[in-house]
């Protein structure tokens, strides 16, 4: 049977070396001079590049869960969300390894964990990793990589980013932060693309913390939102027992779109940044649940996914969609206890209507980012 028991979930301690008072200095708008359409890691690119030292022998960095598409906003919306979840990637200098490369030893948390590869080529926080070090210029060392999944594969949280982020953030620390923060983006982009598509919305977020707009893919640029501090903000995730492949999700989109229905999307995803910068909850949830064009044709491959989202309005959530490809459910409110009060009951209509045991956390916005949580001196 369903619970409806909200478990306790503590964010990890925020550690950073001596040379970084914080994640990232802040950036409003970040402009990358790789387009979507060319590769932005050669060979060429590493061999012109100094060989970096390390500036530890060991470190340790948290990313956070997201939560993409807000609704309207389907690959360029995305936000961090905080409560705890999120990826953890540790990166090693290790002898063992060929200078220059990087390997996997380790991959541990949740049950689905097992599931991925040790080959760093095909796994995201490997990808992620090469695609940092080769920016860097990394040649005299080899790393070895250890993942802790937080999150489940297929959640809809953004587990691939979490990891791609985590990683990318790890092997740039490593070495010193010498990677800007579009320049991390564009390392996780590279494991995005190879697993699920080049899109920013999940791993833009994990990486810079709060709310991203994706303005443009060629060339890329993205711009943070600023949800304003003294306002409240609570996420409302519904997990059910269910996993929606990125792939399957996304075969399931329209090929066409009638105009009506883009001018309706175009609207409300622009009513949604507006409503985060002035820190307006109801109308960021009421223009969140106003997808025309996605949601539609994923909900129904999420058992009672249609259900949960009326019993979560109409138990005073300001909004409630999809997050990210499924299937989890996010419902957005300004109060904690009425937030819990709505997790219950959306548990409880993924069990009554789905058939579905789903476990809820009621969290906050992330506004850090992807953090280094502990080093180990060289």
């Amino acid at each position: 049977m369903a619970t409806a028991a909200t478990p306790t979930r503590t964010s990890p301690p925020t550690r950073t070396p001596p040379n970084r008072t914080r994640p990232f200095p802040h950036f409003s708008r970040l402009r990358c001079s790789a387009g979507a359409k060319a590769p932005i890691l050669t060979a060429s690119i590493a061999s012109d590049l100094t060989d970096p030292f390390p500036a530890f022998r060991s470190l340790t960095a948290f990313a956070p869960a997201t939560v993409a598409n807000l609704g309207p906003g389907f690959d360029f919306l995305g936000c961090a969300v905080g409560g705890g979840l999120g990826d953890t990637v540790t990166v090693s200098v290790d002898p063992a390894v060929a200078p220059g490369t990087l390997s996997i030893a380790d991959i541990s948390g949740s049950s689905s964990a097992s599931k991925l590869r040790r080959d760093p080529l095909w796994n995201c926080a490997g990808i992620a990793g090469i695609a940092a070090m080769r920016m860097l210029g990394v040649r005299s060392v080899g790393l070895s990589l250890s993942l802790h999944k937080g999150l489940p594969l297929g959640s809809g949280l953004g587990s691939s980013a979490a990891s791609a982020a985590a990683a990318a953030l790890a092997v740039s620390e490593l070495f010193g932060g010498r990677l800007t923060p579009d320049e991390l983006v564009l390392a996780g982009l590279e494991s995005e693309k190879k697993v699920s598509g080049y899109h920013a919305d999940n791993v833009g977020p994990s990486i810079l913390g709060g709310f991203v707009l994706i303005r443009s893919y060629d060339p890329f640029e993205i711009i943070q939102l600023e949800f304003p501090h003294d306002r409240d903000l609570f996420f409302v995730l519904v997990s059910p027992e269910f996993e929606a492949p990125t792939k399957k999700m996304r075969e399931a989109l329209p090929a066409n779109i009638p105009m009506k229905d883009h001018v309706r999307n175009s609207s409300q995803a622009a009513a949604l940044v507006a409503a985060v910068v002035q820190g307006n909850v109801r109308v960021l949830g009421s223009a969140m649940a106003a997808d025309a064009i996605v949601e539609p044709r994923r909900a129904p491959l999420i058992p009672g996914m249609v259900s949960v989202k009326k019993a979560a309005m109409e138990a005073g959530a300001f909004g409630c969609t999809i997050s990210g490809s499924g299937p989890t459910a996010v419902a957005v409110i300004d109060e904690e206890e009425k937030g819990n009060e709505i997790a219950s009951t959306m548990v409880e209509a993924f069990a009554r209507e789905g058939n579905l045991q789903a476990i809820a956390t009621v969290a906050k916005l992330d506004r850090v980012g992807a953090r280094v949580i502990g080093t180990e001196a060289a």
